[in-house]
């Protein structure tokens, strides 16, 4: 039974072994067998192949299979920092689409290196991936992305946008999401805002910071601008911007918005490590909703993307590239919420000094 795999010096199992142990032709197995065609077999056959095929042991040969579509059946994957616990859920809902459809998902890390991006476009061309989902772009990327699309790879842009560009995406509209952080804030009666804000070269990011400062300014409130920016949304980032804030002459927000829940989370820490106290004397929110943030003390306000939601809707849309190639998906955005938690109150009372004559 089966043939002998001279690189494993192991017996495999064949679809014709699948076959006769089945008592069903060839083909029928070859239809069960395969994600794309199974539901042209009835459920009592394929169920029958099905457990008959895993009794046996048998495992595809995605190289053979491959060969004959024309495909590797692998999609690539992305990212900036595969440390970010922000792209967890992304990836999640990445493989959760891909893997039922007999894809392989692969994950690249560019750590928001643009020449990097690059070498790995480039490596996964050689590679013959069969689609890519971008989740790292920043802006300026677009020249890049431009002459790789033309080799014939599809790419699907996620999380963000690359200016100079039409590709498939799927985004957050973080627009709105810096907005909701700022009427949250207002709503609470704070007139004196700050943002922590992430790099200018990140579309999601610098359209938080416009959804956040144009909400200030229409409400007629003080927006405290600090000049600094985080170039990786980390904890580390957050405490050095707040210290910024905290070290001013100018008078102190009331009210501060950070890019990142990570960000939030150092400023926070150094606040407490001042003497003030959230949200007795300033509030915070921060971005993507991690987990555990109803955890801490006080529990962070954020601003809750769907992310898991987005990586199987970016993948949704290379699927159909792969099955409907004359039809391009339409691109959509996804709206984040606001989870309001302890670390946002009513504004301060501010102080009123009186002088003695």
């Amino acid at each position: 039974m089966g043939g002998r795999d001279a690189r494993q010096g192991r017996t495999t199992v064949t679809l014709e072994d699948v076959a006769r142990a089945a008592g069903v032709h060839y083909s029928t197995v070859s239809r069960a067998l395969d994600p794309t065609a199974v539901r042209r077999v009835s459920v009592d056959t394929r169920k029958h192949i099905q457990s008959v095929a895993k009794k046996m042991g048998y495992q595809p040969d995605m190289v053979a299979t491959g060969l004959k579509r024309g495909r590797t059946q692998t999609v690539a994957a992305i990212v900036a920092d595969l440390g970010n616990p922000s792209i967890a859920p992304v990836l999640r809902g990445i493989a959760s689409r891909l893997e039922p459809a007999g894809f392989m998902s692969l994950f690249a890390e560019t750590q928001d290196d643009s020449s990097r991006l690059e070498r790995i476009l480039n490596h996964l061309l050689s590679r013959r991936v069969d689609a890519i989902i971008l989740t790292a772009g920043r802006v300026g990327d677009s020249r890049i992305l431009r002459r790789f699309v033309g080799r014939g790879i599809p790419v699907v842009l996620a999380l963000q946008g690359v200016p100079g560009i039409r590709l498939p995406s799927c985004t957050n509209d973080d627009l709105l999401g810096g907005t909701l952080a700022a009427q949250h804030l207002l709503g609470l009666g704070h007139r004196r805002l700050a943002q922590l804000r992430g790099r200018a070269d990140v579309q999601s990011l610098s359209q938080r910071a416009k959804g956040f400062s144009k909400a200030i300014a229409a409400a007629g409130a003080t927006e405290v601008i600090i000049p600094s920016t985080a170039p990786l949304g980390t904890a580390d980032d957050g405490r050095r911007l707040m210290r910024v804030v905290l070290e001013s002459k100018r008078a102190q927000p009331t009210g501060v918005f950070a890019h990142h829940d990570l960000m939030a989370l150092g400023a926070l820490t150094l606040a407490e490590e001042r003497g003030l106290n959230c949200p007795r004397d300033f509030s915070i929110i921060g971005y993507h909703d991690l987990p555990n943030l109803e955890r801490l003390v006080p529990a962070l306000t954020t601003i809750r993307q769907p992310l898991e939601e987005a990586g199987r809707a970016a993948s949704d849309m290379v699927l159909h590239i792969l099955n409907s190639p004359s039809r391009q998906p339409r691109s959509h955005r996804l709206a984040p919420t606001l989870v309001v938690r302890q670390s946002t109150g009513p504004a301060p009372e501010p102080v009123i000094q009186t002088v003695r004559k």
